[in-house]
């Protein structure tokens, strides 16, 4: 009964932690190298990456696409995607993907004068699907070796432990209080019915 229940809750874990780093900000220290509106094709695989028709664009198969092109100091190259979450999930609320692009624009640097950006986002960049993290806010940094503590996700990782803890809690109570009681008298009937069966009263 063990090792089912560790596979489980692993599985729980993978899921959980897979949405949370999905979902959560995430920062990079990155130079803004140009920006770029493509015409992107939605398929049935990679449309639930990206938002939905009614966060200010048309449902269809195929729109244009703000794409933000960008530099990390050791030559890594990143591409966010520049579009409104509108009140869906996850719960940004961004309706200022046009005002973001004007920032990236104005944020445009070269390697031989770089200015350093720090750019919020969630998503993942996926070549295979052609998904990329949706760039949330930017804003200029000193440089590539800032540290940025991420208050919010400490609190709300913070927030979800204790939620988790409280849940623990309350189900071990249960558990004493109720199927810990029903598991002893199902046991007790099963002895009695046994000794019944066996002819022993």
């Amino acid at each position: 009964m063990r090792w089912p229940r560790i596979i489980f809750l692993s599985i729980v874990f993978l899921i959980v932690g897979a949405f949370l780093h999905y979902t959560l900000p995430q920062r990079d220290i990155v130079r803004v190298t140009d920006t770029e509106i493509i015409r992107q094709d939605f398929s049935g695989l990679n449309r639930i990456f990206y938002a939905q028709g009614d966060s200010g664009n048309a449902a269809t198969d195929n729109r244009d696409l703000r794409l933000i092109n960008t530099v990390m100091r050791n030559g890594e190259v990143l591409v966010y995607r520049n579009e409104d979450t509108g009140f869906g999930w996850p719960p940004y609320f961004k309706l200022n993907s046009a005002d973001v692009q004007a920032e990236a624009a104005n944020f445009i640097s070269t390697a031989a004068d770089p200015q350093w950006v720090a750019v919020t986002h969630y998503g993942w960049r996926s070549r295979l699907l052609s998904t990329y993290p949706n760039a949330v806010s930017m804003r200029a940094v000193d440089g590539p070796d800032v540290r940025l503590i991420p208050w919010l996700n400490i609190a709300i990782l913070l927030f979800m432990a204790v939620l988790v803890f409280m849940a623990w809690r309350i189900w071990e109570r249960f558990e004493d209080r109720v199927i810990d009681p029903l598991r002893d008298r199902a046991a007790v009937r099963w002895a009695k019915t046994r000794d019944w069966l066996s002819g022993r009263r």
